[in-house]
């Protein structure tokens, strides 16, 4: 696969990560939590995939 292709699809699973944190916030913080910092992460991988540095 291409990488910029690697790097949308990181983008977009950050987003369902944390769309995930967000729907999980009120019932489990510790796992919101896990969630959230995964898609940071990739979000943060989904970035420099995509080659603009």
């Amino acid at each position: 696969m291409d990488a910029d292709l690697w790097g949308l699809l990181l983008i977009v699973l950050s987003g369902f990560l944390g769309g995930g944190a967000y729907a999980m916030w009120k019932t489990n913080r510790p796992i919101a939590v896990a969630l959230a910092g995964c898609a940071v992460l990739a979000a943060a991988s989904g970035v420099l995939r995509l080659d603009y540095f």
